[in-house]
C-alpha cells in the first residue's frame, strides 16, 4: 500500500499564489492517501479568507495557527498536525509538477534517504524577473548548488523543500525556530550527522517564482547571508568556499578601492569585479532578450553584494543561546 502523504505548507500573505499551489497539491497523481496542511501567519491580505474557502471545498485541506508568522513556526506546527508517514514541504509561490509526490516518495524507497529534493526551476514573467531567474539558475549568481544548476543524482548537504521520512524529522526534532532563514540546511545537517541521508535528484523540478524588485531580492539575500552566517557559528566547519566567496568579494573590493586612492593599480580589482560580472551575465543570458541581459548583471552583483554584507554584518545576537556543535 502507498503510505500517506502530509504535505505541509507555510502561509503568509500569499493572496496572489496560494490558490494555484493549492490546486497543485490537490491535482498530484499520488496513488494513495494526501493531506494538506496550511500553516496560516498574520497576513495582512486576503491569504486567511482563501484559505478558509480551499478548506470548506475540499476536505484534505486543513488550517493551523502560526501566530509568529516565522516559517520553522509554522513548519513545525503543520508536521504536528499532520498524520502522515511522508511528510512534504510545499512553498505557497512554488509550482509542483502532477508527479511530484509521486516521484518523491520513489526516490526515497530506491535510495533509503531520509530526505529527497530536486531543482528549484527559477522562471521569472517581467524582464527584471527573468534576469534574476538566470542568475538564480547559474553558478555565477549562486555558485555550484545542485538544487539551483542541476546535476547528477547523490547525496547532498541540502535540497530545495524536501519530502521527508516522518521518522527522521521526528529524530532531529523538526526546524529549529531559532532560524529564520536557512532553517532548511541547518535540518538537513542535523539529518545528515544523526546517520540519515539527504538526496538531490533531477527529476524533480519545481518552479519558483523570483522577486519582482531589485530591493527584494537584496533583501531576500542579505538575510541568507546573514543567518547562513549563524549556521557557520552553530556548526563549524560547514562555510565551504561557496559561502564565503561572497563576503571575500565584497571585503577585497571594498579594500582594494580605498587603496586605490592612493595607488590607483587597486582599482583593477573593483573594474576587474564589474566586467566580469558584466561579461559572464551577457553569457549566461544567451538567447534572452535585451531587455532582459542588460538587467541580468545587476541581478548578479545584487546577490553578491547583499549576501557578502549580510555575512559580514551579520550580529552575534542572532546566536544567542546556540551551543556550537560539529
Amino acid at each position: 500500500m502507498s503510505p500517506r502523504v502530509s504535505v505541509i505548507m507555510p502561509v503568509l500573505n500569499e493572496s496572489r499564489h496560494l490558490a494555484d499551489s493549492v490546486a497543485m497539491v490537490l491535482g498530484q497523481d499520488w496513488p494513495g492517501e494526501l493531506e494538506l496542511v496550511l500553516a496560516l501567519g498574520p497576513s495582512s491580505d486576503a491569504t486567511d479568507e482563501i484559505a478558509a474557502r480551499l478548506s470548506a471545498q475540499d476536505p484534505r485541506v486543513r488550517t493551523v495557527p502560526n501566530p509568529s508568522g516565522r516559517t520553522p513556526e509554522g513548519l513545525n506546527a503543520a508536521i504536528a498536525a499532520s498524520t502522515g508517514e511522508i511528510i512534504a514541504r510545499v512553498d505557497a509561490h512554488a509550482e509542483i509538477p502532477g508527479d511530484y509526490l509521486r516521484d518523491a516518495v520513489a526516490v526515497l524507497e530506491e535510495t533509503g534517504a531520509d530526505n529527497v529534493g530536486g531543482i528549484m526551476d527559477a522562471v521569472g514573467v517581467s524582464a527584471l524577473e527573468r534576469a534574476i531567474a538566470c542568475a538564480m539558475k547559474s553558478p555565477l549568481g549562486v555558485g555550484g548548488s545542485r538544487f539551483h544548476v542541476g546535476g547528477q543524482a547523490g547525496e547532498s548537504d541540502t535540497v530545495y523543500l524536501g519530502v521527508f521520512r516522518r521518522e527522521a524529522l521526528e529524530r532531529v526534532g523538526g526546524y529549529d525556530p531559532h532560524f529564520a532563514r536557512a532553517q532548511d540546511w541547518e535540518m538537513n545537517h542535523r539529518i545528515r550527522t544523526t546517520g540519515g541521508r539527504v538526496w538531490f535528484t533531477p527529476d524533480l523540478v519545481v518552479t519558483y517564482r523570483p522577486r519582482s524588485s531589485l530591493t527584494r531580492l537584496a533583501d531576500q539575500y542579505f538575510n541568507y547571508g546573514r543567518w547562513r552566517r549563524v549556521v557557520a557559528r552553530l556548526h563549524p566547519g560547514t562555510a565551504n568556499p561557496r559561502y564565503l566567496a561572497p563576503p571575500t568579494m565584497v571585503v577585497a573590493t571594498v579594500a582594494a578601492t580605498l587603496l586605490g586612492f592612493a595607488w590607483r593599480p587597486a582599482w583593477l580589482v573593483p573594474a576587474g569585479y564589474a566586467a566580469g560580472v558584466t561579461l559572464g551575465g551577457w553569457a549566461i543570458s544567451k538567447g534572452e532578450e535585451p531587455a532582459v541581459r542588460v538587467r541580468v548583471p545587476v541581478a548578479i552583483a545584487t546577490m553578491h553584494w547583499s549576501w557578502g554584507l549580510g555575512f559580514i554584518t551579520s550580529p552575534t545576537r542572532l546566536s544567542a543561546g546556540l551551543s556550537p556543535t560539529n
